[in-house]
């Protein structure tokens, strides 16, 4: 490579330091620019995270990369490129595995990279992550030369600085960067976060950072399985009670006897199996936040006593007239809408508005897009590690099949569908791959949802037992129990959201359920 070339390569590189532009395109320009200088099919830029590498944007790898996470512990040539400030090339023959093997778009086989380098990327005389290069042929970067590429570096360096700079000039005060501490810290326990980069999950990221500094009450909205909890955890870590807890409760796994004592806490004696005093969730939570999760499933009269503590602050445990005074952050979520439960007196109107401050809808996935694919590789990299796979992938012609899917049960059951037909697919080999590709083949997501037709001909079955000399009576409770019994399987038996589904109450449904003779 002469100076030349490479000087013109990197001139429009250097002008767009100057420039305001999304780091998304930012790192976008920066690696198409390091395809045209160096001999590679594929390259990604990392940030380092802890113990992870997180891909921040990639060039010829599939687009599911973006949503791996990367633990620089299992894989040992990050380790090795992490450790070696000078860029590093790893032989063609090297034993070592390779985190991208099966992920080059350049070649859809099981032909593995041939030919592997990179670069660590240096920010105030500490790693900040890594550039890579990979080939799959042998002795492409015979003719690499590692200065340009140790400069090339340096630029990248100072790209990334310059957005790193940008985004600290948006921090506007002490307590807002200790609240993006904070956050960070969180998401370092944590290995769930919220990934994605479509309209609706952009909208929604932008609802939290409005929402987080406040103190207001808010209520997530959303379908089962969308991730309410994470939207949670990431409002909480956005807000200046990040350091303090956040306490969490499922309003519908405890029994409506048992609500009240959780969410206040109880003296010795005051009920049988009270053998001491006890705190409930809001005293735990004091300073930080709580998270009421199925809040939809409130009694009325948990609801008044809930409303009281959010007017005023103060709690009284169950069997004690002492008030205790608390400052908690309430986060409600529901997959119900409360509005209708409002109108049909099923749910009070003071308390609904309490929670509903800050009102945040959570969308469905089958609502964004090509982030199915980025989640889809997030869930991969975790079956991956635990299968004890070198390897995961995705085939084309599943990724197709995952972009269709309507996703019902959304981000919870694309978790549970890539766990199950990875656990398949890798049944059906007599010896363990080194690659594991699931092929649309593999998934069963087409049976999963009944067809309408079914439907159909139950109400035609319904009908010609009629005339066959069935009862009505008869005929209406083979209707119920079909249709009870097919809302039980979409619910996985979970009776409050076959409720719910059915538009019945609980109690109801637990009579007829009992009746029909289902369980």
């Amino acid at each position: 490579m002469t100076p030349k070339l490479l000087l013109d390569a990197l001139i429009p590189l250097m002008a767009d330091l100057s420039r305001e532009m999304h780091d998304s395109e930012r790192y976008r320009r920066l690696l198409d620019t390091l395809r045209m200088l160096f001999p590679c099919d594929a390259a990604a830029l990392l940030r380092l995270d802890g113990d992870l590498l997180v891909p921040l944007a990639i060039n010829g790898l599939s687009s599911d990369t973006l949503g791996r996470r990367f633990r620089v512990s299992e894989h040992p040539r990050f380790r090795i490129l992490l450790s070696n400030v000078p860029p590093t090339r790893f032989p063609a023959n090297s034993s070592l595995p390779d985190p991208y093997d099966g992920l080059v778009e350049a070649h859809s086989g099981e032909l593995h990279v041939h030919d592997c380098m990179g670069c660590q990327i240096t920010m105030n005389g500490r790693p900040w992550g890594l550039l890579t290069l990979d080939a799959l042929g042998p002795g492409r970067f015979d003719s690499v030369d590692t200065a340009s590429l140790q400069a090339f570096a340096s630029l990248a360096a100072a790209t990334v600085n310059v957005a790193e700079r940008i985004h600290d000039l948006a921090t506007t005060s002490e307590q807002e960067r200790q609240r993006a501490e904070a956050y960070r810290l969180a998401a370092n326990q944590s290995r769930r976060e919220l990934i994605g980069q479509s309209p609706a999950h952009k909208k929604m990221m932008k609802e939290i950072r409005l929402a987080g500094p406040s103190n207001m009450t808010v209520l997530i909205t959303g379908e089962t399985g969308v991730g309410k909890e994470l939207v949670a955890n990431a409002i909480h870590a956005a807000s200046p009670r990040a350091r303090k807890p956040i306490i969490s409760l499922n309003c519908a796994a405890l029994p409506e006897t048992l609500v009240e004592s959780e969410l206040f806490g109880h003296v010795r004696g005051a009920f049988s199996g009270a053998v001491s005093d006890r705190r409930g969730k809001f005293e735990l939570a004091d300073g930080g936040t709580l998270f009421l999760d199925e809040v939809g499933e409130l009694s009325l009269a948990v609801q008044a006593k809930l409303l009281r503590v959010l007017q005023s602050g103060q709690i009284q445990r169950v069997g004690s007239d002492e008030e205790h005074k608390v400052d908690v952050r309430v986060i409600a979520a529901t997959n119900r809408n409360l509005e209708e439960e409002v109108r049909q007196g099923r749910y009070r109107s003071d308390f609904y508005h309490r929670l509903s401050v800050y009102p945040l809808a959570a969308p469905p996935l089958r609502e964004r897009g090509h982030d199915i694919l980025l989640i889809s590789g997030f869930f991969l990299e975790e079956n991956r590690f635990r299968l004890g796979l070198l390897s995961l992938r995705l085939a084309t012609d599943a990724q197709e099949v995952l972009l269709g899917y309507r996703w019902p049960g959304n981000v919870r059951e694309l978790e549970h569908v890539i766990a199950r037909t990875a656990l398949k697919a890798l049944a059906k080999h007599p010896e363990r791959p080194r690659i594991l590709t699931l092929a649309a083949e593999d998934f069963d997501l087409v049976n999963e949802r009944k067809p309408l037709i079914s439907e159909l001909e139950e109400q035609v079955q319904t009908e010609l037992d009629l005339q066959n000399g069935s009862s009505l009576r008869d005929a209406v409770s083979a209707y119920e129990r079909r249709l009870i019994g097919a809302s039980l399987a979409r619910n996985g038996g979970n009776v409050a959201s076959t409720a719910r589904e059915l538009g019945i109450d609980r109690a109801n449904l637990n009579r007829m359920a009992k009746r029909l003779g289902l369980k």
